[in-house]
């Protein structure tokens, strides 16, 4: 894994207090997909459903705060999958419900493979069509959105974690580009995988995207 950032004193007491991979040049804003579940290993769709993390996703979560090493802040989605995420980075974690998942309405808990080609075409190509009682993802964009505008200056002076969900990861992905949410559906996001975020003067910027370099060995 490319190292992403220059390393810095560790903060005594702090449970991530390794040599991280992942330091490179700045501060950074780390966008993380929370660690695998008995539903994501099934191959089902999971919106707002709450399983844990299988023994799988529980070594995804620990190796992923290792490789990313101490922060000043964690942010995680409500969701168990991504708090029990988060835990592995430190226990002052604050929750903000704008970065949950998709709400997949009716699809909830369906296996992807009954979705039909025509649907997944539909919900790909426009932004405003949603499953029966779910979200769209210009709604989705929305709240992701104006959730990383309110972190981009702090990210600037601190390094801050977020955990949360692949359709979050993948605005959060087109927001720093600066291109339309249309484009972030077109992208594939593993569990635990790391995407970074460079901030300052110039606005956001992607410094990586779905980084899974860690998980190699699981």
């Amino acid at each position: 894994m490319a190292a992403l950032r220059a390393e810095r004193p560790l903060q005594p007491g702090c449970p991530c207090a390794t040599r991280s991979p992942h330091r490179g040049a700045g501060l950074m804003l780390y966008v993380v997909r929370h660690g695998r579940t008995e539903s994501n290993a099934s191959g089902l769709l999971l919106g707002r459903g709450d399983p844990p993390l299988d023994e799988l996703g529980l070594l995804q979560a620990r190796a992923t705060a290792e490789a990313i090493g101490p922060v000043d802040r964690i942010v995680s989605s409500p969701l168990l999958r991504a708090r029990q995420t988060a835990e592995e980075f430190g226990s002052d974690i604050e929750l903000d419900d704008r970065w949950i998942e998709l709400d997949y309405g009716d699809f909830d808990g369906r296996p992807v493979a009954e979705v039909s080609p025509e649907t997944w075409a539909a919900w790909r190509d426009d932004l405003d069509w949603a499953p029966p009682g779910g979200e769209s993802h210009r709604q989705l964009g929305a709240r992701v959105r104006q959730a990383c505008d309110d972190l981009l200056d702090e990210a600037a002076i601190r390094d801050i974690v977020v955990l949360t969900h692949v359709s979050p990861v993948k605005t959060a992905m087109a927001w720093a580009l600066g291109v339309g949410d249309e484009v972030a559906w077109r992208c594939f996001v593993e569990t635990a995988s790391v995407t970074s975020i460079g901030t300052g003067r110039g606005g956001p910027s992607l410094r990586g995207f779905n980084d899974t370099g860690h998980l190699h060995g699981l």
